[in-house]
């Protein structure tokens, strides 16, 4: 995800909080970003998790194993 869809993401967060009501787009908008934040944040989690490795104490190393 782009750092525009962010920043729009974070805007659209501080209108909000401020008491500025969204419009019905604005609000489908936000939805839509933030579920791509999501996905992209949890594409990002498993890259990261599919690189980790065990190490055990014997020096050996095995890599993690998903979960069902």
């Amino acid at each position: 995800m782009d750092q525009k869809k962010i920043d729009r993401i974070n805007e659209l967060a501080r209108r909000v909080k401020a008491g500025e009501a969204l419009t019905p787009e604005e609000l489908s908008e936000r939805d839509a970003l933030r579920k791509e934040y999501i996905a992209s944040v949890k594409a990002s989690l498993v890259g990261h998790l599919d690189n980790t490795y065990i190490m055990e104490a014997d020096g050996t190393k095995h890599k993690l194993k998903k979960r069902s």
